[in-house]
C-alpha cells in the first residue's frame, strides 16, 4: 500500500476515517455485550477530554470536516459480513461469543446523536443516551480527532515529502520490531486503536508485527483489522465498567462493592483468557486486599497505571497470598510502552508469570521528531463515561496524573477505597 498517495489524495475524500461499526476494540463490544445484558436501562455520558490542552485541536481542526466525519460515523451499519464473522468466528476459544439477542441489536444500531461545541481552542463533545448504544462512541471519537489532527499538520505537505516521511516512520517501526524479535518467549499485541495516527498506519503496522515477528504477535484490538488480517481479536474490559456501576450505587457500602460487582457480572459470561482482572481503577492494593477468594482463581491481572513493575510486584505476592501459583497466571503491561519498557519488564518477570504486552500509541502513532515542531508527536485524548444516571462517576487510578471526577466525590471515594498518598508520574501516551 501507498499510503503517502493515499494521504495525499484525502482532498478526494477516498478515506473516511472511521469505516466501519467494528473499527473499534474487541473489549469494547464485549463489554457492550455486558452490558445490554445487565444494564440496559442505564442512561450515560460520554465526553471527549484532551489532557494535553497546549495542542489546540479547535484552532487545528475545522469544525465542519469534524462534524462531517462524525455524521458519516452515524450513516454507518453492521455489513452482512461483519455479522457474520462476530457470529461465527471462534474468539478465545469460544464459539458464538455474542448472543444472538445482542447480534440482532447491533445489527440494527445507529449510533445516538453527538453534541460538539466549541470552547476556546478546544472542542467539547459528548454522548448522551442509553450505556450500551453511547459507549461505541468511544473509540470511533478518539479515531477521529486523533487523525484530523495529523490531517492537519499533514495537509500542506508535497507528495515527496510525506513519501520520505513514511518511510522514515517505516523504518522506525520495523527497527522497533528488530529488536522485539530477539526477546524469547515475546508475546504481544496491537493495542493502538484509541490513538493511532491513522487506520491505514496502524493496519500498515499490525501486518508489519505479522511478518516481523510471526506467532509473538498474538493479534490486534482493532476488529476490522482482525477480520481483513486473518488474526486474533484482542481484548477483556476496561476501566469503563467500574466507573459506571461505582457511580449507580446508592451509599459507600454499596459503592466499595461495585468493582466486584462488577467482576461478578463478567465471571458468569465469561471464562478462561478473558478473566483478567483490571484493579487500578480506584486504587491496586486496596482493590486486591479486599478481593473475594474466587477473583484469585481469575487468569491474569492487567497492568495499565502507575508503576507497572512495582504493579506486577503486587500482583505477584497477592496471588502467593491467595494460595495460587504466579507462574500459572497472566500479567498483561498495557501503559505507556515501547521498546525499552517492553524488554525490561520482560527481563524482570519472564518465568515468575506468563507475561503479555498490548502495545498502544507509540507502536501506531510514534512519527516523534518526524515533522517540524514535532507537530505529529502524540498527545493524550480520551473520551470517558462522566456521568450515570445523573451522577458523576470517579477515576482514581495508580498514577494521580490520571484521575478525574468532581473534587468531593474523588475525596469521598479515596476515603472508601482506603487510597493514601500516590506517586505521581508523568502520563505516557
Amino acid at each position: 500500500m501507498d499510503i503517502a498517495t493515499r494521504v495525499y489524495n484525502h482532498k478526494w475524500k477516498i478515506d473516511p476515517i472511521v469505516r466501519s461499526l467494528i473499527d473499534t476494540d474487541f473489549y469494547k463490544l464485549l463489554m457492550c455485550q455486558s452490558v445490554f445484558r445487565n444494564k440496559p436501562d442505564t442512561d450515560v455520558t460520554f465526553s471527549l477530554i484532551n489532557r494535553t490542552t497546549r495542542i489546540p485541536l479547535a484552532r487545528l481542526i475545522d469544525e465542519g470536516e469534524l462534524r462531517e466525519q462524525l455524521d458519516h460515523i452515524r450513516s454507518l451499519r453492521l455489513s452482512r459480513g461483519e455479522s457474520t464473522w462476530l457470529r461465527g468466528n471462534t474468539f478465545y476459544g469460544k464459539r458464538q461469543m455474542f448472543r444472538p439477542d445482542f447480534m440482532e441489536w447491533f445489527e440494527g444500531l445507529q449510533l445516538p446523536p453527538y453534541h460538539l461545541e466549541r470552547r476556546n481552542d478546544q472542542y467539547e463533545l459528548t454522548f448522551e443516551g442509553k450505556w450500551h448504544e453511547v459507549m461505541l462512541w468511544e473509540i470511533p471519537a478518539l479515531a477521529v480527532l486523533m487523525e484530523l489532527r495529523s490531517r492537519a499538520v499533514l495537509n500542506d505537505m508535497r507528495r515527496f515529502e510525506l513519501q520520505i516521511l513514511y518511510a522514515r516512520a517505516m523504518t522506525r517501526v520495523w527497527e522497533k520490531i528488530e529488536r522485539l524479535r530477539q526477546i524469547d518467549g515475546l508475546t504481544i499485541a496491537d493495542f493502538g486503536t484509541r490513538r493511532r495516527h491513522s487506520f491505514l498506519w496502524q493496519d500498515w503496522c499490525v501486518q508489519a508485527m505479522i511478518e516481523g515477528l510471526g506467532t509473538k504477535f498474538t493479534g490486534t484490538s482493532n476488529c476490522l483489522i482482525a477480520m481483513r488480517r486473518e488474526v486474533e481479536a484482542i481484548g477483556t474490559n476496561a476501566h469503563e465498567l467500574p466507573m459506571v456501576y461505582s457511580a449507580l450505587a446508592k451509599d459507600d457500602a454499596a459503592l466499595a462493592r461495585a468493582p466486584y460487582d462488577v467482576l461478578s457480572d463478567w465471571h458468569e459470561e465469561h471464562d478462561g483468557n478473558l478473566r483478567i482482572i483490571l484493579p487500578d481503577t480506584y486504587g491496586t492494593a486496596g482493590f486486591l486486599d479486599r478481593a473475594p477468594d474466587w477473583l484469585a482463581g481469575w487468569t491474569g491481572i492487567r497492568i495499565d497505571s502507575g508503576d507497572p513493575a512495582k504493579g506486577a510486584e503486587t500482583a505477584i505476592a497477592w496471588w502467593k497470598s491467595r494460595g495460587e501459583d504466579p507462574t500459572q497466571k497472566r500479567i498483561i503491561f498495557s501503559d505507556g510502552l515501547d521498546v525499552d519498557k517492553i524488554v525490561e519488564l520482560h527481563r524482570q518477570f519472564s518465568g515468575r508469570a506468563k507475561v503479555s504486552f498490548g502495545w498502544g500509541t507509540l507502536l501506531t502513532n510514534d512519527f516523534r521528531g518526524l515533522v517540524p515542531d514535532n507537530g505529529l508527536a502524540p498527545f493524550s485524548l480520551v473520551c470517558k463515561a462522566v456521568s450515570a444516571n445523573g451522577h458523576p462517576t470517579v477515576k482514581l487510578s495508580d498514577n494521580p496524573e490520571k484521575a478525574m471526577g468532581p473534587a468531593d466525590e474523588v475525596a469521598r471515594y479515596k476515603r472508601v477505597f482506603g487510597v493514601g498518598e500516590q506517586d505521581r508520574i508523568q502520563v505516557v501516551v
